[in-house]
């Protein structure tokens, strides 16, 4: 099912909490004991930079797949992403060097070596709107071998996203996932209908069946879904996906599931049709077409997120790890007097450009 740890970090007592937080993840996951060292050590360094520097934020940490989407059978990693409203990094380059600290009682390791021990970082931040950072750890990293960045995708498209959960409870209700198939790319978001454990067994269904059934369309792998989830409470489902030959990207959801799609400085909504994949589906399931450019971007999200989000206007975004930019949509779209008021996931798919910090 789908897992998240959601921890409010406001002060260094919280610190502990995510360590334990993403050394669970890292036993849930299977991996092994260097990886784990690695990734409590990521998660320590940033839960303190958001006491330190940020006055407060959050860790959401979830098990996804990677942003390279050039292969068929992605491996799972452990994601940590670190959101705060803060004071944001004036010299984003200087943080990031290896061994840079300003805390005194940072563990010295800095953002600089999260970014060289972690097999993907990346990191986003503006002075008086705050910071986001996202590393994953997959368990196929040896020691010493990752990269300041990840290698740019083989494919058009890069995909990746962030799950929280109503009230930080163990398990979310929704879920997102991608796949590929040939030049296929399918991303896929699911809201099981209610909250809790039974709630994320039909999210969790949905990504089950989405992974054996790449190949489908987004009308027929929503009909095969409706079949599949019938045991289930049902979900809300979108799913989107790309030709990578053709440059089209093909929409179709059931129930209330948002998406929108950048090309160039426009926003376009793509509508769900209403329903409960699993319970009352459709009799006719309505597919949307767009051209996909160097320039799209693609935003999937469940209803927890509030209806009235606006759009990320920092066009740097399009070179970030895709889930950096799903977090910096859910960190914006929520604030303390307007907290997030179920469980909440972004899913993003993004050019294949990823060619530099901003």
């Amino acid at each position: 099912m789908s897992r998240v740890w959601d921890i409010p970090v406001q002060d260094s007592t919280r610190v502990r909490d995510v360590r334990v937080a993403a050394e669970a993840a890292c036993a849930d996951l299977g991996l092994d004991a260097h990886s784990t060292a690695v990734t409590a050590l990521v998660a320590t360094e940033l839960a303190t930079n958001l006491v330190r520097h940020a006055n407060g934020g959050y860790i959401v940490i979830n098990l996804t797949a990677p942003i390279d989407t050039s292969t068929q059978t992605p491996v799972p990693c452990v994601q940590i992403a670190s959101l705060d409203h803060g004071p944001g990094i004036t010299d984003v380059t200087a943080a990031l060097r290896d061994g840079s600290t300003t805390a005194p009682s940072s563990l010295g390791a800095g953002l600089g070596t999260c970014l060289r021990i972690s097999s993907d970082f990346d990191l986003h931040s503006r002075p008086g709107t705050g910071t986001v950072a996202v590393a994953h750890i997959r368990p196929d990293q040896p020691p010493g071998t990752s990269s300041s960045r990840p290698a740019p995708p083989r494919t058009g498209a890069r995909a990746g996203g962030i799950t929280t959960s109503l009230a930080h409870a163990e398990h979310s209700g929704d879920a997102f996932a991608w796949t590929a198939s040939g030049s296929l790319l399918t991303l896929l978001l699911a809201d099981g209908l209610g909250h809790g454990t039974k709630a994320a067994q039909a999210s969790t269904t949905a990504v089950h069946e989405l992974r054996h059934n790449a190949a489908l369309a987004p009308a027929d792998l929503l009909r095969h879904l409706h079949t599949a989830l019938r045991p289930t409470r049902g979900a809300a489902i979108a799913v989107a996906q790309l030709d990578q030959d053709t440059g089209r990207l093909s929409f179709a959801g059931v129930g209330n599931i948002g998406a929108r799609l950048r090309t160039g400085d426009d926003w376009r909504h793509l509508l769900s049709h209403p329903g409960i994949v699993g319970a009352y589906f459709p009799a006719t399931v309505p597919v949307q077409h767009a051209p996909w450019r160097p320039d799209s971007l693609l935003v999937l999200h469940s209803d927890g997120l509030p209806s009235r989000w606006a759009p990320p206007d920092d066009p740097r975004l399009l070179v970030h790890d895709p889930a950096v930019t799903a977090a910096v949509i859910l960190r914006d779209a929520a604030s303390a007097v307007r907290p997030l008021r179920d469980d909440a996931t972004v899913a993003v798919l993004a050019p294949d450009r990823a060619d530099g910090h901003a």
